[in-house]
């Protein structure tokens, strides 16, 4: 499975931006897709992820309830629409996949490990 992130760009600071990840190869219905993000000199974070069942997973402290998660399985994409941006948002966004999903499987997605694969990154800045 390949991953294409877009979608990031510059913007002020409460304003909103959409990332789209299309993957290509494999049946995409199957996975559970997560994004993460990397702020420069810090460790890559979790920011949200949803299952193959539709289980959508934030993290709590820095995005719920600014950031959404969706997925089109017919397009083969996952989208991030991050509204509220703060310059703490800044940061290179990473979707990832997860391939071994099981339909009744409960994974714990804030753990960059569960996934096999990585897009490229498409950078966000907010700025103030």
């Amino acid at each position: 499975v390949q991953l294409q992130a877009s979608g990031g760009g510059l913007v002020q600071a409460g304003g909103s931006l959409r990332l789209s990840c299309a993957a290509s190869g494999g049946t995409f219905s199957r996975y559970g897709m997560g994004w993460f993000r990397q702020a420069s000199g810090k460790e890559r974070e979790f920011v949200a992820a949803i299952g193959r069942n539709g289980r959508i997973t934030y993290d709590d402290d820095s995005v719920k309830g600014r950031f959404t998660i969706s997925r089109d399985n017919a397009k083969k994409t996952v989208y991030l629409q991050m509204n509220s941006l703060k310059p703490a948002d800044t940061a290179v966004y990473y979707c990832a996949v997860h391939t071994r999903a099981v339909l009744s499987g409960n994974y714990d997605y804030t753990d960059s490990q569960m996934f096999d694969a990585w897009g490229q990154g498409t950078l966000v800045t907010v700025s103030s």
